[in-house]
């Protein structure tokens, strides 16, 4: 079993930065890989960035690499979503994910999920 817990969402401007953060807890993490999601109001559920806890190596979609990075703390068992330039179509709930080793794109193909952190871009 893996817990996820996202933290940091909030009420932001329009081209403001944010820090999400997603602790992890449970098995150990080295063989999963943790990804970023964001689901809008009658949206589907859009990946956004993902690492391979072992190794470090990181997975983007081209549409995000620009204003989003991925980190992770190994002795904080925690992976962090380095928002920037924050547009109102960013405004979304945004979960953290893990599955077996790598991270892919799919979001049925992730066993744990957290419970979101809320993000409010205002124009």
């Amino acid at each position: 079993q893996v817990h996820l817990v996202e933290s940091g969402g909030g009420l932001v401007q329009a081209g403001d930065s944010l820090r999400l953060s997603c602790a992890a807890s449970g098995r150990t993490l080295s063989d999963y890989g943790i990804a970023w999601f964001r689901q809008a109001p009658g949206k589907e559920r859009e990946f956004i960035v993902g690492i391979r806890w072992s190794g470090g190596t990181i997975y983007y979609t081209d549409s995000m690499k620009d204003r989003f990075t991925i980190s992770k703390d190994n002795a904080r068992n925690t992976v962090y979503l380095q928002m920037n330039s924050l547009k109102p179509e960013d405004t979304a709930v945004y979960y953290c994910a893990a599955r077996d080793y790598v991270p892919v794109i799919a979001p049925h193909e992730y066993e744990y999920w957290g419970q979101g952190t809320q993000v409010t871009v205002s124009s």
